[in-house]
Parts: structure tokens; C-alpha cells; sequence
């Protein structure tokens, strides 16, 4: 256990003030006891794996930091388990590796494998849910164990019912995969074109994976220290999911922003709703790659303008102004708001 450790050292952000103390549990066993302990004791405790997908602020956390720590991950014929703590794009990489299809597409995502179900992440046409078996989970009420399937966590765009609460704890997870020797269908189409496919051709795993981690390096969301746009939590907002009802409205401030011929992407979601690309709206409002300025600390990437990033000398407030200043003008200018992805310790925005 350390104490008073600045948490900015455990954030791909790297800001962040310090914590009561940090616990490092190293296996599933460690992690479920810790969490038991200071569940039991009533300590504040803020579960925290690849820091990926976390903005902490400047004031720290008045809690005890559990660090995820359980790292091992294996593949039994096409099932690959991993715990918790174990890096999202190693798993990927064994599974290739196995000759396993289905993930390749979320290569080169930073943070933890746990994480994976929390959020449902996914990229270039792919989720977690569609390849997810089972959730092996630490319940904080009862301080029992037990594996819940996919449809218990109601999975859908970036969200399942694990997020933003403290309910329960993911301690390991069991992917499906795809046994063929080939790839999840390729449905997304700048994937497509890159790798010269058709929508629904299925490739060499191996083959869409370099495709996918060219695409995210040239946006700046492959991990560099050297690099400071990737000094971020990759796309800062989701893409806002609208009723179908509040279209029109929208249509009508795009065309009145930017004229009647403009084409504002849209694509159908669930029940009743659509679909709008928070990247295309943040652009149209006013605000381009690298806004402010070079000499801003915090200021959208120079590659991707979802991704707000530190750029050496950045504060959490500075990247939380930021933050603010591209909702509010992207709400200002089209009457969507925008939902921040990282999870905010201490910040509202």
C-alpha cells in the first residue's frame, strides 16, 4: 500500500491529484478481499485498472484507490479468459495469436480488460457484447461471487448496468470467439476500404488487426508517451443518441449553421431513436483539430477531434474547461448535448 500517491501516475490522462492511499491486488482472490474489507469498514474506495477511461481532479480523492492488478489471460479451444487487470490489448493479441477471430477489430483500446463489459467498448463496427460468455462478478452488497451472462448487464451503445454505479465488481471475463481462422465480418466502412474489403468479408484476423491499429495511430489513439495527442482517454464524448422525434429540429440548425445543402450523418439506433456523430458536430461547431491553439495546455487532439488531450502542462481543470467549452458550443450551435465517456472523479461536466 502506498499513500498520498498523485493519481495522475495511473491515468493515461496523467492529471489527477493524490488518493488516501493506493491498494495494489495483484489475483481475482486479492481484489474481491480488499474490496470486501473496505466494503465491511465503510472506507470510500474508487476501483481503478488501465486508468484509460478516467479524469480525476486536481483535489485527488478523499478515498483508498484498488488498483487491478490480476493480469493473467489464456485461451481453452475458443473461449479466451482474462482477469480483470490484464491489458485489453494483450488479450487481443493472444487471440490472434490462437488464430481466434472476433476482437481484432478492438485492437490497440487502452486500459484493462475488465472495463471491456462495463462500457460495452467498441470500435470499427464491433462490441464486446458480441463475443461476451459470461462476467465473473464481486457483488458489494452481499460479498459473494458469481458469473452473470451477457444479458443480465442489458448491454447496449457504450453502457450496461455496471456503469456509473457500485454495485458490483468485474474480477474476470470469458470471451467466445470465432474458430474459423477468420475474422468478425467487416462492417465498418473506413475498416472496409483500408483493407479493400466488402461490407461482411471476413479476413485473416491477423490482417484486420494491423488495418485497425494503422487507423488509430494515425488518430492518435494507439498509447505514446512520446506523443501528446494520445495523452487522452481516446473519444472524450459518446455519440448522442437523439429520439427520432428531435431530428428534424436538428436538421433545421445544421441548415441553418451551415446551409441547405449540408448532410449531417445520422444512422437509426434502438426503439425509436437516432444515432448522431459527436466527432462531425464538434468540427461543425466551430471547433477544429488542435483548438485552441499550440499554446493551450488542454486542447483537442491534432488528429481527432473527439479526443481532448493534455499537452504536457495540463491541470484536470484545464482539460474539464475544455471539456465544457466544446459542450456548451456544440449544444449552442445544434441543441444536442454531449455526454462525456471518461468516468469524472470530483468533476462535473
Amino acid at each position: 500500500m502506498t499513500v498520498d500517491t498523485p493519481l495522475s501516475a495511473y491515468t493515461t490522462f496523467r492529471v489527477g491529484g493524490p488518493a488516501t492511499a493506493v491498494v495494489s491486488c495483484p489475483t481475482t482472490e486479492a481484489l474481491a478481499g480488499v474490496v470486501r474489507r473496505l466494503d465491511q469498514e465503510q472506507v470510500p474506495l474508487l476501483i481503478l485498472a488501465g486508468g484509460s477511461n478516467l479524469l480525476i481532479a486536481d483535489e485527488g480523492a478523499d478515498m483508498v484507490v484498488v488498483r487491478v492488478a490480476s493480469t493473467r489471460h489464456w485461451v481453452e479451444g475458443n473461449v479466451l479468459h482474462a482477469e480483470a487487470g490484464a491489458n485489453w490489448d494483450a488479450v487481443v493479441t493472444a487471440a490472434v495469436a490462437a488464430g481466434l477471430g472476433g476482437i481484432e477489430c478492438l485492437s490497440g483500446i487502452p486500459g484493462s480488460t475488465g472495463a471491456t463489459p462495463v462500457q460495452n467498448v467498441g470500435a470499427y463496427g464491433v462490441e464486446i457484447a458480441s463475443v461476451l460468455r459470461r462476467v465473473e462478478l464481486l457483488d458489494r452488497a452481499t460479498g459473494s461471487v458469481r458469473w452473470a451472462h451477457p444479458e443480465e448487464l442489458h448491454l447496449s451503445y457504450r453502457h450496461s448496468i455496471l456503469k456509473n454505479t457500485d454495485t458490483a465488481v468485474v474480477l474476470s471475463v470469458e470471451l467466445e470467439l470465432l474458430d474459423d481462422g477468420l475474422s468478425a465480418p467487416i462492417r465498418y466502412g473506413e475498416l472496409a476500404r483500408r483493407l479493400g474489403a466488402g461490407d461482411g468479408d471476413r479476413l485473416a484476423p491477423a490482417e484486420v488487426r494491423e488495418a485497425v491499429l494503422a487507423l488509430r495511430q494515425g488518430k492518435g489513439m494507439v498509447l505514446d508517451s512520446d506523443d501528446h495527442d494520445t495523452w487522452s482517454a481516446g473519444s472524450f464524448f459518446t455519440n448522442p443518441i437523439i429520439p427520432a422525434a428531435s431530428l428534424d429540429e436538428v436538421l433545421a440548425a445544421a441548415r441553418a449553421r451551415l446551409g441547405d445543402d449540408v448532410s449531417m450523418p445520422h444512422f437509426p439506433a434502438d426503439d425509436g431513436y437516432v444515432k448522431l456523430s459527436a466527432g462531425w458536430l464538434i468540427e461543425k461547431a466551430g471547433f477544429t483539430r488542435g483548438h485552441p491553439g499550440a499554446d493551450a495546455p488542454a486542447r483537442l487532439s491534432t488528429k481527432h477531434t473527439l479526443a481532448l488531450t493534455h499537452r504536457g502542462a495540463a491541470s484536470a481543470a484545464d482539460i474539464t474547461a475544455r471539456a465544457r467549452e466544446v459542450q456548451g458550443g456544440v449544444e449552442e450551435a445544434f441543441g444536442v448535448r454531449l455526454h462525456p465517456e471518461p468516468v469524472c472523479v470530483g468533476i462535473t461536466i
